[in-house]
């Protein structure tokens, strides 16, 4: 396999983007738009500066620096021919730790007109029960009483706006590229309570000067491991210390609502729209919540690669039977979309043996994913009297792969869950099963007042523990 270079000059491309979280999904995604309108466009003030601000992100930066920001992205095809790209839309890379004042004279910068973020879900600082900004966060609390000093993404973009209106640079967007139900509302509060309660001044500032478009975004874009490195780097014979692979399904949706202009991306295949939610809630009902489903019964019957648990005719009934008996109801249809292919080619790209993604990407962080995947539908389900089987075997499964960390064959494993609350440890280490039910993460809803729900949860929590996940998940498919 070969690689395909890009043909525009990278000493020419003017950064007038800055994307906060250099992940591989963004590189996958954003990057990969990005790019490819750059190859086939003369307007070369759309590079993208890249800032990383954690500093478990170190090994990143110095891997893309080593090779002058370049890297490579192997797009997998569901017929299994992939294709690389050498990608050089990556003009600038920021390490926040190292300097934090270029992160601030960036966004301050009058070239950059548009902040986007890839920062996960559990980024936006939300109150797992009530959705609201968390104030009394200790980082939060820090960049509040040192707005020159900031340490969180908050913190940063306030004291960059600050500078940006004090040298009178005019407005930006903000674009969320996350996974959230109106991710640019979700972004808009986040930052404007953030900001309220730094610098009032500032704030009525944002309100004139910023904008918040909502977006959908997706691609399945596994994590890269080090054996990763070797087989990506044996195929396509370069030598990048940090490639990414990904699916060949790509989608971006936008509403196009860019207070200082935007890239042509349309010319590369981002859809723009004036509302994004019906787009949202397909992909996010459908693909993300499936993926939660899929994940954590995956997990417990020993499998690690999703196209190998998409192999088990049990697996993928369940997720069939969940997208057709329990979301369909509840997803209309976006304009120009057929449903039942989106479907379709959600099982084939689940199944596609060349992505190979993971089961614990999926599993990870799972109590920020249930608020946004499942609990909307789910408050809908219970509200018109639908069977719950399915989501009350979800929240039994989970609950099993928090409390017990082995799976039916007795392997031992390593739980993710960055935003675990002490009270939320103390709630899943209770012998009652119906505690679970009071996470953070579904107080918004009342799930023990639903005896339906209840019942089969227990049932389920019972019946993963004495007989395992694999007789469990035959007795529903």
């Amino acid at each position: 396999m070969t690689v395909q270079s890009y043909s525009y000059d990278k000493e020419d491309i003017i950064p007038g983007i800055v994307h906060i979280g250099v992940g591989n999904f963004h590189r996958a995604h954003q990057q990969y738009y990005t790019h490819q309108l750059l190859e086939q466009s003369m307007d070369r003030e759309w590079g993208i500066c890249g800032v990383c601000l954690l500093p478990a992100d170190e090994m990143t930066v110095r891997h893309l620096r080593n090779q002058h920001l370049d890297y490579t992205l192997t797009v997998c095809g569901r017929n299994g021919t992939d294709r690389t790209y050498l990608i050089g839309s990556l003009t600038e890379l920021i390490w926040g730790i190292e300097n934090p004042q270029a992160v601030i004279d960036k966004i301050a910068g009058r070239e950059i007109r548009i902040i986007s973020l890839t920062i996960t879900e559990g980024g936006y600082n939300l109150d797992k029960e009530t959705r609201e900004f968390d104030l009394a966060n200790p980082g939060i609390q820090h960049d509040l009483q040192n707005p020159q000093n900031p340490a969180t993404v908050f913190g940063f973009v306030a004291e960059g706006l600050r500078q940006r209106k004090r040298k009178g640079n005019g407005g930006i967007t903000i674009l969320s590229c996350d996974n959230l139900q109106h991710n640019g509302n979700t972004a808009r509060d986040a930052f404007s309570t953030f900001i309220r309660a730094q610098d009032p001044d500032l704030a009525v500032w944002v309100n004139s000067h910023v904008t918040f478009p909502n977006s959908m975004v997706d691609r399945i874009t596994p994590v890269t491991t080090p054996e990763d490195v070797i087989r990506l780097n044996g195929k396509s014979g370069a030598h990048d210390q940090s490639p990414v692979y990904c699916e060949d399904f790509t989608q971006w949706v936008i509403e196009d609502d860019f207070m200082a202009g935007r890239p042509a991306w349309e010319n590369a295949g981002v859809e723009f729209t004036r509302d994004v939610t019906a787009f949202e809630n397909m992909k996010l009902s459908l693909l993300n919540a499936s993926h939660l489903l899929l994940a954590y019964p995956s997990f417990l019957k020993g499998y690690r690669r999703v196209d190998e648990a998409m192999r088990d005719p049990g697996i993928v009934q369940l997720i069939k039977d969940f997208m057709d008996l329990d979301i369909t109801p509840y997803v209309p249809a976006p304009e120009h979309t057929d449903l039942e292919q989106y479907k379709k080619t959600l099982i084939e790209r689940f199944s596609n043996q060349s992505v190979s993604d993971q089961v614990s990407r999926l599993c990870f962080d799972g109590i920020s994913k249930f608020p946004v995947y499942i609990m909307p539908n789910l408050v809908k389900m219970m509200r018109d009297g639908k069977d719950l089987m399915r989501p009350a075997f979800l929240f039994a499964s989970y609950r099993h792969y928090l409390k017990y960390g082995k799976d039916d064959h007795g392997h031992p494993f390593e739980i993710a869950e960055p935003w675990l609350t002490p009270e939320d440890s103390i709630l899943i280490s209770s012998e009652n099963p119906v505690d679970f039910l009071h996470l953070t993460a579904f107080r918004s809803t009342d799930l023990k007042a639903d005896e339906k729900l209840v019942a089969l949860f227990k049932r389920f929590s019972d019946e993963i523990r004495e007989r395992g996940m694999a007789q469990t998940l035959e007795s529903i498919v």
